[in-house]
């Protein structure tokens, strides 16, 4: 049983460690939000440029470039349509980065508790056999204290790096998600400027018209 427990904790942090490095690689800057696309952003001024934006954003996928080319592709649509079709696509870009995060939060949860699970049984097989060969081995008593007490030590070498990780990386997933809807909110407003400022031009004509 305490084999199965030491098992379960070292298949843990192998789960652990390999979505901290994942992660990791998945949500740094330049992948989330490329500076090539971001720079693109800065200097789009009207819908001639659609073409140069569509070019970089395909050159780089990520979850702005998907965003931006999803807004471009509806920019037929009202502004408050796309708008909406934009912020239902963006909670899912969203969600796929935070893929991942719950299986470090599952680890952080469980592996102090595993831990404890193998050190009280650990503590109960050992009193079981000294109950059998009495106190005066004290070198079986060390050693099974020593046993006993390592899953904790496991569990808590498990469950630290990934609360680290998790924390920060939540941290990061809301930055990105905060700069994105920064940008997609600039790109929008830039697309439809033009239109906008045609509709209130012409609304004087129809009330001269009328």
């Amino acid at each position: 049983m305490e084999q199965i427990i030491i098992g379960v904790l070292l298949l843990a942090s192998v789960v652990g460690l390999t979505f901290i490095i994942e992660r990791g690689l998945a949500l740094r800057a330049a992948k989330v939000i490329p500076p090539a696309v971001e720079g693109a952003l800065d200097t789009f001024r009207a819908v001639e440029d659609l073409p140069m934006m569509r070019r970089i954003c395909e050159q780089h996928p990520s979850a702005l470039s998907r965003l931006l080319l999803m807004a471009e592709k509806h920019r037929n649509w009202s502004k408050a349509e796309n708008t909406g079709s934009l912020e239902t696509f963006a909670r899912q870009e969203i969600s796929k980065l935070e893929r991942g995060l719950v299986i470090l939060e599952i680890v952080v949860g469980i592996s102090p508790l595993l831990g404890l699970v193998g050190t009280i049984y650990g503590l109960i097989a050992l009193f079981g056999t000294l109950g059998a060969a009495g106190l005066s081995d004290t070198n079986l008593f060390s050693s099974g204290v020593a046993i006993a007490l390592y899953a904790t030590l496991l569990g808590l070498l498990t469950a630290i790096p990934s609360l680290v990780a998790w924390s920060y990386y939540s941290k990061k997933v809301e930055s990105h998600a905060v700069k994105m809807a920064s940008l997609c909110d600039l790109f929008m407003r830039q697309l439809y400027h033009h239109s906008d400022t045609h509709e209130v031009g012409a609304e004087p004509a129809r009330a001269r018209g009328n």
